[in-house]
């Protein structure tokens, strides 16, 4: 076809050809932070934190029992109460933290922010021994709000970076690239604390060398990121006066106000505040209930989470492409009928049996991955432009590594029944509650009202 002068002249179309292949680089870069903080997730929170801060606390407990901030607490449950109340405090500061990144352009800057101070609060957990219990109550509250808040800013980075027909697939890789990361650093680990002896260490200087190469993977690999994205321009942001703290308390109340307005996006916010409770809280108490309920070795959890993280990352991407074919949130509640069925097989595991707990491992790994980030992806869907970390700010308070009911209800169930059988199985009731308010999502509508473009599949 022969050019007209107009095809010839050098304009807007040859920049707009380019802006795809930009985002393919973008992407790539933001799959980096998924590699970065999964170091903390795994190793950290998922595996050593718990067990650990335990056995430190008992060292030091009268009765059964320690004294933090004038209550009485059984050791055992002290975990769950440590992300109980880091959970609460994140709902406080991350609705705020949302509007202030809605209103700039240096999102990946605030990412890059909480990432290392987040990281830096988890390499104080090295200096957590013998009955200083209360420096790491300190030291995981604020590295797991930072978490949280960083969180907000990568997966609000996500909807600038990819359009709504890709953002299952671009999610889903971010989660299997995690999970390839947090697993290779994890298999390290795992033979540092399993093997400590041969390296001339003692269990507990294994345990406390591994949470410090968490912080240091995470603040490492989140140099990629910050030096590979662009910044992009605030869009579509209500003006409200004043200096910026103050216009972002002004956006916050103008977007509480408009939820009624988005009934779909408040619907799912809903069901996954109770599903991603009961996922965060077996993910976060899981190495107790292996290591204390099953009399299992520190090592062995260590080589389940290692398995956990290997099956996730062909789960993931096998969710993705289940979703491109049957929608989102057809895949998601098929994920959520398996993690009823899982929570209940975990009841009836005899101790110390290895091949059933494997098995089990292996199950959470193939929808571990693959429902958190469809979630995301389809949540993505929902959110009205110029308010994406806004709105992921709510999805935050109640995300990964924050649960805070099914925490809580695990917590009370072990300290009535001294058993952490019948508190993993309680978390049946998250995963039906979550399920059966999804089903109520109608994802065309929820699409229509946040003025997005409806992908081919919902």
């Amino acid at each position: 076809m022969t050019q007209t002068p107009s095809d010839q002249t050098p304009g807007p179309g040859p920049i707009a050809h380019l802006e795809p292949l930009n985002r393919v680089r973008e992407q790539r870069a933001w799959y980096w932070y998924d590699w970065a903080n999964s170091a903390f997730a795994t190793t950290v929170a998922g595996v050593l934190f718990g067990p650990y801060l335990i056995a430190v606390a008992e060292e030091d407990a009268v009765g059964d029992r320690v004294s933090l901030l004038g209550l009485s607490l059984a050791p055992g449950s002290l975990p769950a109460y440590v992300i109980t109340a880091s959970t609460l405090i994140a709902a406080v500061l991350l609705p705020l933290l949302g509007a202030v990144a809605d209103r700039t352009a240096r999102k990946k800057d605030l990412l890059a922010g909480f990432a290392w101070a987040g990281a830096a609060a988890g390499a104080v957990l090295f200096f957590v021994t013998e009955d200083n219990w209360q420096l790491g109550v300190a030291a995981f509250l604020v590295a797991n709000v930072c978490f949280g808040a960083a969180a907000v800013f990568n997966d609000a980075i996500l909807v600038q970076i990819s359009d709504e027909h890709e953002r299952d697939r671009v999610s889903s890789r971010g989660w299997a690239f995690g999970y390839a990361g947090g697993g290779l650093l994890l298999a390290v680990n795992f033979v540092v604390v399993s093997a400590h002896d041969t390296f001339g260490l003692s269990e507990g200087m294994a345990v406390r060398l591994s949470m410090l190469s968490a912080a240091v993977w995470w603040a490492g690999f989140t140099l990629i990121p910050w030096r590979r994205l662009r910044n992009h321009p605030p869009m579509d942001v209500e003006h409200v006066e004043g200096g910026v703290v103050q216009r972002s308390f002004g956006q916050l109340w103008v977007t509480l106000r408009e939820l009624r307005n988005y009934p779909v996006a408040l619907t799912f916010l809903v069901a996954y505040l109770f599903f991603n409770d009961g996922i965060q809280t077996v993910i976060g108490q899981a190495a107790v209930y292996g290591e204390k309920e099953l009399g299992f070795e520190t090592g062995t959890v260590l080589g389940t989470y290692l398995l956990v993280q290997l099956v996730a990352i062909g789960g993931a991407l096998s969710f993705g492409r289940a979703a491109g074919r049957y929608g989102a949130k057809r895949v998601i509640l098929v994920g959520l009928v398996i993690w009823c069925l899982i929570v209940t097989a975990a009841l009836f595991i005899p101790d110390g049996a290895l091949v059933p707990f494997l098995l089990l491992g292996a199950a959470i790994g193939v929808v571990l991955g693959g429902t958190q980030a469809l979630a995301r992806s389809y949540f993505s869907l929902f959110v009205p432009r110029g308010k994406e970390a806004e709105y992921f700010s709510f999805y935050h308070a109640m995300e990964r590594g924050t649960s805070w009911l099914g925490a809580l209800v695990f917590g009370l169930v072990y300290q009535f029944t001294d058993s952490y059988r019948p508190a993993i199985f309680a978390l049946i009731l998250f995963f039906v509650v979550g399920g059966l308010l999804l089903m109520r999502v109608d994802t065309a509508k929820g699409i229509r009202d946040a003025g997005n473009e409806m992908p081919a599949v919902v």
